[in-house]
């Protein structure tokens, strides 16, 4: 190093400033080589933690997974440059019916080798990778976390900190009031981090806690408010920050649970449940308190994602009715969110009494959101109160919500006082619609969705949603969008490596900023854009010819538009058939659907089955869809939750032919969610 200094004249040199030297003396390939090994800092893995079913590389460097809970696999890194990440699966013909990388507006559509995929990331994310549709519970699934690098991080020597080093530990953390707390990268900690009536505490790092509790794995002993209960608890705390460390649950218990506690911030955390009951495995809970931060966190749940209680003592009546405190002032952003099972956010129990203000989610994308029923379909959001809750809840509001894999969008229900000022503003479906109507019962009023676009356009109407006003519920109010991000593009049939024209609907203007995302790892800028498909493989590599296109619309005064429309590209379109066929006269459309379809031009279409019990989707002789493993609802509600089926196929104008067969040993099925045991087809 002295070398370096006496060539810089006596100034220290930093490690950026050595890579540049070398790089002037070097030849370019070795300065690219250079560069590129500093791009990335993986996270150190224990090798007794490593898990050997997916094979990793990252710029060409074998990379450890993290074998962290359930069917679940994590890798974290600091990223400064480029990476390219290749996977490896156990198997060649693991990826052989598709990849899928969320959040889909990442556009990240890799590249497959048999039993290898591989893309190139360039900026901070946090990104799920599974096949499609597997992503419920018992789904395999890896979690690829890049974060930005830490800035001056502490070393061993720092004063004042209580440091972890590389290594695994097995401890509970017990925080002190003004403890500063560091998990350097690589330090793993089997245990929990408590934070019981403490004040002035900062806990930060790369590091991993991981819980695995003693709670029955076939019950609900999650909720108790105990040390050592959750990866980390919360009880009177004040004046918090966690920021940048992974947590783990493995054992069936709420993950991050707060018990009155105020001023609390977590920033870049990445938490991640699974348990073989797939169940009870909340992301955050505030039971009373508030006042809380969420800023650019990763959940996945098994469970709610995020819960709001005034109290939580059991299930006994004398618990459940007993007041809880207010919880007042949350406010969670830039995040991706993921659950097995239940809501996004939920508000309420039955039975529960307390009172909620002030709630903000923003500038997040919803990856995945439970299937089903408790009592009231999953939802992006749910107040669930009926038949006897009380409380007054007001000023919820949702904005700038991209909806990936989800269910249905609201669920209200508040028999007594009372829900007011519900804003839903800017919330896109990424692709597809939702599967449930929404419903607002009981003292439901103030509720305005604006700018919500739900894959038919902007809402307008009940209709549109669909959403359903019981008792004495209000209307709702509906408003268009600032911004237009509608587009059309070329007619007829697509072909892969033909130019297809893309185009905004609305007046191009100097304020106004237009980003394609094609679905095939490729975008542009403008209002008006050709683009060539490379293949009819589909965004997710499943030989289904269809494109998940996004187009985002954004103003210089800042605001947002997206959308997102199916382009179908084949070099095999379905002909026409010659004659109409022949639907058996008085058919039970409960179990069978045949119907003639015309086809009014040449193109690409897409078609989505809805169905609660097994179905199959058959057009003309393609190979038919199948509805996946049917999934039980909980809590009691009876029946299976509803699923999509989608096929999609180049077809000429025409006659065609359409047939939805029900799974016969479902005919005594009970419907879901007070659903028509026939199919519904979009």
């Amino acid at each position: 190093m002295s070398r370096y200094s006496a060539a810089a004249k006596g100034r220290s040199v930093s490690a950026g400033s050595v890579a540049s030297l070398l790089c002037l003396a070097l030849a370019l390939a070795p300065c690219a080589a250079l560069a590129e090994a500093n791009a990335v800092a993986v996270i150190p893995i224990p090798q007794s933690l490593q898990s050997s079913r997916f094979k990793v590389t990252i710029n060409g460097k074998p990379a450890a997974l993290l074998n962290a809970a359930a069917n679940y696999y994590e890798l974290s890194l600091d990223l400064r440059g480029k990476a390219r990440i290749a996977i490896t699966a156990p198997d060649a013909s693991y990826w052989a019916e598709g990849v899928d990388v969320q959040p889909w507006r990442e556009n990240i559509r890799p590249i497959r080798h048999g039993a290898t995929i591989s893309f190139t990331l360039d900026h901070p994310a946090k990104l799920s990778i599974t096949r499609p549709g597997d992503h419920l519970g018992g789904a395999e699934m890896i979690f690829l976390f890049a974060n930005a690098p830490e800035h001056n991080p502490p070393s061993p020597h720092t004063g004042g900190i209580r440091y972890y080093a590389p290594g695994i530990y097995h401890e509970d953390i017990d925080a002190r009031s003004g403890d500063r707390i560091y998990l350097a990268p690589g330090a793993i900690v089997f245990g929990s981090l408590n934070l019981w009536d403490v004040s002035d505490v900062q806990v930060s790092g790369r590091g991993t806690i991981i819980h695995d509790g003693p709670q029955d794995p076939d019950d609900d002993e999650g909720w108790m408010q105990r040390k050592n209960w959750h990866v980390i608890s919360m009880n009177n705390a004040r004046n918090v920050s966690v920021s940048g460390i992974t947590c783990i649950v493995r054992s069936r218990t709420w993950m991050i649970q707060m018990r009155d506690s105020n001023h609390v911030r977590f920033d870049n955390i990445k938490v991640i449940g699974g348990s073989a009951g797939d169940a009870n495995q909340d992301g955050m809970d505030w039971l009373g308190g508030g006042d809380t931060l969420v800023q650019d966190v990763f959940i996945r749940a098994a469970d709610d994602i995020f819960a709001e209680q005034g109290n939580w003592d059991g299930y006994t009546e004398e618990a459940l009715t007993r007041p809880g405190q207010a919880v007042n002032n949350i406010t969670i952003e830039n995040s991706v969110l993921s659950t097995s099972i239940s809501n996004v956010v939920r508000v309420g129990w039955p039975k529960k009494m307390f009172n909620g203000y002030h709630f903000l989610l923003r500038d997040s994308d919803v990856i995945h959101m439970g299937m089903g029923s408790c009592g009231a379909p999953f939802a992006l959001f749910e107040m669930w109160a009926d038949p006897a809750g009380k409380g007054y809840h007001s000023d919820y509001r949702f904005e700038d919500i991209r909806l990936d894999d989800w269910y249905s969008l609201l669920q209200l229900r508040q028999p007594n006082f009372a829900i007011s000022n519900v804003v839903l503003k800017n919330i896109w479906a990424m692709d597809g619609p939702g599967m449930v109507p929404s419903v607002l019962k009981g003292d439901v009023s103030g509720v305005t969705l604006e700018g919500v676009n739900l894959g038919g356009g902007v809402v307008a109407s009940d209709k549109d949603v669909p959403l359903e006003v019981q008792g004495a519920a209000g209307e709702p109010k509906y408003q268009p969008s600032a911004l237009d991000a509608g587009f059309d593009y070329s007619t007829g049939l697509l072909q892969p490596k033909v130019d297809v024209l893309f185009h905004a609907k609305g007046p191009a203007t100097s304020t106004l900023h237009y980003r394609w995302l094609f679905g095939d790892g490729t975008s542009a800028d403008g209002s008006t854009v050709h683009h060539a498909f490379p293949d009819a493989d589909g965004t997710l590599l499943d030989g289904s010819g269809r494109f998940r296109v996004l187009l985002f619309v954004s103003s210089d005064g800042g605001d947002k538009a997206w959308s997102s429309r199916s382009v179908v590209v084949s070099s095999h379109p379905l002909p026409a058939l010659q004659s109409a066929g022949s639907a058996p006269e008085n058919q039970d459309l409960r179990e069978t659907f045949d119907a003639d379809l015309h086809v009014p031009a040449d193109g690409g279409y897409t078609f989505t089955l809805l169905t609660s019990t097994t179905a199959t989707l058959s057009i003309d002789d393609l190979p038919p869809a199948r509805t996946a493993k049917l999934r039980p609802q909980v809590c009691g509600s009876p029946g299976d939750a509803v699923q999509p089926v989608r096929m999609s196929a180049a077809m000429r104008a025409g006659l065609h032919h359409i047939r939805i067969t029900r799974g016969p040993e479902l005919e005594n099925a009970a419907p879901a969610n007070g659903l028509s045991g026939a199919p519904t087809l979009f």
